[in-house]
C-alpha cells in the first residue's frame, strides 16, 4: 500500500498496472514532450522567450526526475507531481498553462507556420 498512490506514485501504481512497456511508454512521451519544446526554444527569435520557453523544459525535466526518483526511493518523498498524469489541480493548471505559453510561441515561428499550411493542404 502506497500512502498517496494517485499523487506522488503514480507512477509505479503505472509500473504496477501496466508493466515496464508502460513505464518505458510515459518516459518516452515525456521525452518528445521534452524534445519539442527545446525544438521550440531553439528555433524562436525573441530572446525572452527563447529563455521562458527552455526554463519550461527544464521544470518539466526536474519535475518528471524528481518524481522518477521519489518513487524509485533516491530522494524522500515532498510531493512533486508527476506532470499531465497525477492528480492535483494547481499542478495541472500550471502545467497547462506553461506548456500554452509554449505552443503559443510554437505558432508564431515562421517553420511552424509552414508547417501547419502544409499539413492543410494534405487535407
Amino acid at each position: 500500500n502506497l500512502a498517496e498512490a494517485h499523487t506522488d506514485f503514480i507512477f509505479s501504481v503505472i509500473g504496477e498496472e501496466l508493466g515496464l512497456l508502460g513505464t518505458l511508454t510515459v518516459i518516452f512521451l515525456f521525452a518528445i514532450l521534452i524534445y519539442a519544446i527545446f525544438r521550440v526554444a531553439i528555433t524562436t527569435k525573441d530572446i525572452f522567450q527563447k529563455y521562458v520557453v527552455t526554463g519550461i523544459g527544464c521544470w518539466l525535466i526536474l519535475q518528471v526526475l524528481v518524481n522518477l526518483m521519489t518513487d524509485v526511493g533516491i530522494v524522500p518523498v515532498i510531493g512533486v507531481t508527476l506532470p499531465f498524469i497525477s492528480y492535483g489541480g494547481s499542478s495541472l493548471i500550471a502545467n497547462c498553462l506553461a506548456l500554452s505559453f509554449v505552443l503559443n510561441v510554437a505558432s508564431r515561428e515562421p517553420q511552424f507556420k509552414a508547417a501547419r499550411v502544409a499539413r492543410k493542404a494534405v487535407k
